[in-house]
């Protein structure tokens, strides 16, 4: 039986979902310990019973995912609202370091998925099915590419793309706060970063405190930012290149952010908006993981669950090794290991939740909020779809 729901019933079921895992987390110490989002503890919760009642063909929803997309553009917007520029400049080395890492990941990706394709003896194509397109890419350019491959010969590739993302979501969901737990601890950082200059940051964010009477001002400002984001968003699409939807209403908001640093015109509620933030975090994953359709795995054959094995591994070792050594070894560089599990499985979004379920556990960092979507956002599809475009064209 389908049962469709729409925008106000999807909201309402993923809101239940995640409170469902909020309560799982106090209950089932491992999670809390692991720092696994709530939204992915109680979205696989759902996902597998779905699977079973799928499967026996009992019931099965269809979702209208509309509000998923205003979560989203809301909560990068309230992260547009934190890059000032007094936190650029912090970060100006480390962003270039951290910009190479991500270059170089969707390179590895593509590499060793076309590598284990051929040492198995399947196409190439299908191999880079599994590679960046659906990892870095998401489930938004496996849509995107899966028709392209398909169109080099590849059937199916749509359909395998999107399962690989499926994969991908919740693994890099599941891999992002035990590594960043497990190098927080074996490390002591939290001891090492107290006078840190991401601590100095930290100070300064804080002189933004949460005030009740600041909320319905906060949520003025992200709206305004968005509406006047759709401008900026439009004109960027004139330059013929792909851009997420909520970069206009980012780059808007840090430019109100910045006029009110440095005018005093202007006071942008941050606390408040961070909260506001936060919250739409929460219902857009829960959205995300309600309708993951997790018997699109269930028919993977062992190649490809080899070649997403081989990914798995991959970001394991990029994440624990190389972004934590290179990005400093310190806990900024734990938080970053965190969220390039995310967005390097599945999205940014994921890799935010990821980050939010560590820092919330410990302390915030300020540098892992202003680098991750930056660069996950505004450079990382960009330099993805070219590197994408170029392997299809080698194989």
């Amino acid at each position: 039986m389908l049962i469709k729901l729409d925008m106000y019933q999807t909201l309402g079921l993923a809101t239940v979902v995640l409170l469902i895992g909020a309560w799982m987390k106090k209950k089932i110490r491992v999670l809390e310990k692991f720092c696994i989002p709530a939204p992915v503890a109680g979205g696989l919760f759902y996902a597998i019973l779905m699977y079973a009642l799928y499967e026996n063909n009992i019931l099965e929803f269809e979702y209208d995912e509309t509000l998923k997309n205003v979560c989203m553009v809301i909560f990068f917007t309230s992260v547009g609202f934190q890059a000032n520029v007094r936190v650029l400049k912090k970060g100006g080395t480390s962003m270039i370091i951290f910009l190479i890492l991500v270059i170089s990941l969707v390179f590895s990706q593509n590499g060793l998925s076309i590598l284990i394709a051929k040492l198995i003896g399947v196409d190439p194509k299908v191999g880079l099915s599994t590679g960046s397109i659906p990892m870095i890419g998401g489930h938004g350019t496996a849509g995107a590419f899966g028709p392209i491959l398909e169109d080099f010969g590849l059937k199916g590739a749509t359909t395998l793309c999107t399962a690989a993302a499926t994969y991908g979501l919740v693994a890099g969901s599941l891999m992002g706060g035990p590594i960043g737990q497990r190098l927080i601890k074996k490390y002591n950082l939290l001891e090492k970063d107290e006078n840190s200059d991401a601590t100095t940051l930290l100070e300064e964010e804080r002189k933004h405190q949460h005030m009740a009477s600041n909320y319905a001002s906060a949520a003025y400002q992200i709206a305004i930012a968005m509406g006047a984001g759709t401008v900026i968003s439009w004109l960027l699409s004139l330059t013929k290149m792909t851009f997420p939807v909520y970069i206009g209403a980012m780059i808007v908001a840090a430019i109100m952010r910045n006029i009110g640093e440095y005018t005093n015109k202007l006071t942008i509620h941050i606390g408040e908006i961070n909260s506001l933030g936060g919250i739409c975090l929460s219902l857009f994953l829960g959205i995300a993981m309600i309708t993951l359709k997790l018997w699109q795995l269930a028919d993977l054959a062992l190649p490809l669950i080899i070649l997403l094995a081989g990914q798995t591994v991959l970001m394991f070792i990029y994440a624990y090794y190389l972004v934590f050594i290179l990005m400093g070894r310190d806990y900024d560089a734990a938080v970053l290991s965190a969220g390039v599990c995310g967005f390097g499985m599945g999205a940014t979004p994921n890799a935010m939740a990821n980050m939010q379920a560590v820092t919330d556990k410990y302390q915030p960092s300020v540098k892992a909020y202003i680098l991750v979507p930056i660069i996950g956002s505004m450079f990382a599809d960009f330099i993805n779809s070219l590197a994408i475009t170029m392997f299809i064209n080698f194989i």
